[in-house]
């Protein structure tokens, strides 16, 4: 019985013996993005592809969702040097888009207590500044103008992809992106509704914004 405890004991310390597989330095290194085919220009927002949601908290319940239908933008894309690149965008307040309205919500949220779109028509974004975060990730400061009131917003980004014109895609080159930030509506003079400090009984001000667009461009 000794000597196959014996054998026993030296295995278990030749086992303890062998070097330790490498962990995370042996695996194989993430894959290098794909290089981006779609030339540089100016491209158009591509309506069919595009959408804006956001969301408010309602009564700390839930959050609810809502967005716009009517979309417009331009896109100054390169490459070669994200940094250079902006984007400009407008929304048209009236073509707000609601989860089930009941008669006459729609009409109030456009009118003088909320969006007040007789006098405020349409929403815009304007980059002035891009900063790249990763090989495909930037964070994007600009001028949001809502309820007749402009201030600094920042989004963070993500290119999605691109390519070339090609005979399937008659719109000629077309970029992808999505892109999330949030902003207090109080900041635009839009504090109707806001939650007294300490009580969730309201409209949130914190505004989450969601948007997914693709921009596209007729090369010659």
């Amino acid at each position: 019985m000794r000597p196959i405890l014996t054998a026993c004991a030296f295995a278990a310390l030749a086992a303890c013996s062998q070097p330790a597989p490498a962990e995370k330095t042996a695996q194989a290194a993430a894959p290098a993005p794909e290089p981006v085919t779609a030339p540089a220009g100016l491209y158009t927002l591509d309506k069919a592809h595009s959408t804006v949601t956001f969301k408010v908290s309602h009564i700390g319940f839930s959050k609810y969702v809502a967005g716009f239908d009517d979309l417009d933008g331009r896109l100054q894309f390169d490459p070669a040097s994200p940094a250079a690149m902006s984007v400009e965008a407008t929304i048209d307040v009236r073509s707000l888009d609601l989860p089930a309205p009941p008669p006459g919500f729609r009409e109030e949220m456009l009118g003088a207590n909320w969006f007040d779109a007789a006098r405020h028509p349409t929403i815009t974004f304007r980059s002035t500044r891009v900063e790249p975060t990763g090989a495909r990730a930037a964070r994007v400061t600009g001028d949001l103008t809502l309820h007749g009131v402009t201030r600094p917003v920042v989004l963070e980004a993500e290119f999605n992809g691109g390519y070339p014109p090609n005979e399937l895609d008659p719109g000629g080159a077309r970029v992808g992106f999505s892109a999330h930030g949030s902003f207090k509506r109080s900041d635009f003079g839009m504090g109707y509704g806001v939650p007294a400090p300490g009580s969730t009984m309201g409209v949130g001000d914190t505004v989450e914004v969601s948007i997914e667009t693709e921009f596209s461009r007729q090369v010659p």
